[in-house]
């Protein structure tokens, strides 16, 4: 039997599975669409759906690195007892192999691709792992870098993953002292690289608050310029990494640090689990007795 769009969205509404888990679901029971609702509950899948709208922002960050490629990943989940369990381990691991070889260029781009050639889609597998733990899994984001045999990265993963950062110094093999930067932005979460990466923009904002303040405090007009410089030095110390003391040597800024090996910082990417996201309210007690009411 032919499986239309309409079919497919029919039983994606009834059962919130993805489209190409539906797709096959009818493909599979030749378009009967309760023998397909029920191919998809056997299957975990539209159990995994009922969760979509709970709100999962635990997690973890985790970091893949082969050869000259290396991914930084965040998959959330709802309660950070999970992030213990070796099937969501697992689950990392298998998303960061996948991303680093398969080189996607977005999230639902992954959700899409066949896992290991297997024809089972990313999207799929997640399920299944949603319907063997029994929360809401998904991968929220991820950064992909490419790098040369002259350059280096480094990867730290903080508080056992709830905050990760990788780091690509060029001019440097050493690892450890890529490693060293990457501690340091999860330490000190600098927003840019270095000053010329700000923004004209923001530099103005900042330098317009600046002076405001320093009228305010009734300094004589004649010197404010000055003292607005002056701040300003301030302001890029706390947001570029290298105008920033480093963590392990504050006596020396990590510039001097990194151009002491010869290197120099091409970029970071700093995750940090659950940032920007809402987060629930309940307290352990009120999240145990909600479980123990199902």
């Amino acid at each position: 039997m032919a499986i239309t769009a309409k079919m497919v969205k029919e039983l994606r509404e009834k059962t919130g599975a993805g489209m190409m888990d539906c797709k096959k679901a009818l493909q599979e029971t030749d378009g009967d669409l309760e023998k397909a609702i029920d191919f998809l509950r056997e299957k975990g899948i539209a159990k995994a759906a009922k969760k979509a709208d709970r709100i999962a922002a635990e997690g973890s960050t985790f970091i893949e690195v082969a050869g000259n490629s290396a991914v930084l990943l965040e998959v959330n989940c709802e309660t950070d007892f999970v992030t213990k369990n070796d099937q969501f381990k697992q689950l990392l691991s298998e998303l960061g192999k996948h991303i680093v070889t398969q080189n996607p260029k977005s999230v639902d781009e992954v959700l899409q691709q066949p896992l290991h050639g297997n024809g089972d889609t990313v999207d799929t597998y997640i399920n299944s792992v949603v319907a063997k733990i029994g929360e809401k899994i998904s991968l929220r984001r991820f950064a992909l870098l490419n790098k040369t045999d002259n350059d280096s990265f480094g990867a730290y993963l903080h508080m056992g993953g709830r905050i990760g950062v990788l780091s690509l110094l060029e001019g440097t093999t050493e690892e450890e002292v890529a490693k060293d930067v990457a501690m340091h932005v999860a330490a000190v979460n600098p927003r840019y690289v270095s000053r010329d990466a700000v923004s004209e923009d923001e530099v103005s904002r900042e330098r317009e608050v600046l002076k405001t303040q320093a009228l305010n405090e009734g300094k004589p007009e004649k010197i404010v310029e000055k003292m607005v410089e002056g701040r300003l030095g301030k302001f890029f110390e706390e947001i570029c990494l290298l105008e920033q003391n480093f963590v392990k040597d504050p006596d020396q800024k990590v510039k001097k640090y990194v151009a002491d090996k010869g290197a120099s910082v091409k970029t970071f990417i700093r995750y940090e689990v659950g940032e920007g996201m809402e987060k629930r309210e309940e307290n352990f007690a009120e999240e145990v007795m909600s479980q123990m009411k199902k």
